[in-house]
């Protein structure tokens, strides 16, 4: 046998010892490894380092080639303490289960094909899951999509939207900053050829609200807002009117709630009052996320401050 073959043999035995010590018994028969020689160039191919097995500190590894020809037949049996091998191929990808905008994504998959509520999955456009930063401070809690949200997917994209986007500019914020979701990820149906939108049912909401309870539990926003009557509704089954529940405190899964007017309550109502209500609310919220008040801020719809 030609010396020049010899790496080539050793390392067709390193690889049949690899897979025994990885448990698995084979023969190897010195006829077909001489026939293997015999087929073989005289100058074999280079072996990358990285796949040729290292011996381990303080074992003795027998030479493959006085092995195969010690006899016709040599059972390779697992090796009661195998030398140190080093994998060669790359280590795979580490799961990212934590990962907020993973877990949202996966969420909104589950929500596009729900079918719980039989006369809106016949009467939608599409769902409205919800959108915004994964990681916001902040989350804003609507009642239900409308048409407009209905047709575009998104939440608060009407009048109402535009409203909420020169509130939070107001507050120093952008919507790209906030979380935004409603209760009811469907518009509840209407008659058709009507016109407006109707509120959800109690039954409508319960099938919905795991939906929201699990976007908060992925979000984990310091504080939420919760817009309107039905908001309140779903959150926390109150069903006083506003003018009760607003500027008040609550709480779900530990997160503190501000009640205040859904955004369409001041289209309705342009009294500077009722604007200010709602101003009183949020400099709240600001104050629970610790975010600088300005002066200006602070004199927003007061008589005197214009």
């Amino acid at each position: 046998m030609s010396d020049a073959f010899l790496p080539s043999l050793d390392f067709v035995l390193a690889a049949l010892k690899a897979r025994r010590d990885a448990g698995v018994s084979l023969k190897a028969s010195a006829g077909s490894l001489v026939g293997l020689a015999s087929a073989t160039p005289a100058k074999p191919q280079s072996v990358p380092v990285s796949q040729v097995p290292h011996k381990a500190a303080g074992s003795q590894i027998p030479s493959p080639t006085k092995r195969a020809l010690g006899g016709a037949t040599e059972s390779l049996a697992p090796s009661p303490k195998p030398p140190e091998l080093k994998e060669a191929r790359p280590a795979a990808p580490r799961a990212i289960g934590g990962d907020k905008a993973l877990r949202l994504a996966a969420l909104r998959s589950e929500a596009l094909g729900c079918l719980l509520c039989p006369n809106l999955v016949q009467s939608r456009s599409s769902v409205v899951f919800g959108e915004g930063n994964p990681d916001a401070e902040l989350m804003l809690v609507g009642e239900a999509p409308g048409a407009d949200e209905d047709l575009r997917g998104e939440p608060f994209v009407g009048a109402a939207g535009e409203l909420l986007g020169k509130i939070l500019t107001a507050m120093g914020m952008s919507r790209d900053e906030v979380y935004i979701a409603n209760v009811l990820k469907c518009r509840p149906d209407v008659p058709l050829g009507s016109a407006g939108n109707r509120k959800p049912t109690t039954e409508e909401m319960g099938r919905c609200l795991p939906f929201l309870h699990q976007q908060i539990a992925i979000v984990q926003p310091r504080v939420m807002v919760a817009l309107g009557a039905t908001a309140m509704q779903g959150l926390f089954g109150k069903t006083e009117p506003m003018a009760r529940l607003r500027s008040n405190w609550y709480a779900i899964q530990d997160i503190p709630v501000m009640a205040t007017y859904h955004p369409s309550y001041l289209l309705r109502n342009q009294a500077l009052s009722e604007k200010r209500k709602v101003w009183e609310d949020l400099l709240q919220v600001l104050e629970r996320l610790e975010r600088p008040i300005s002066a200006k801020q602070r004199g927003f719809f007061l008589k005197s401050g214009g």
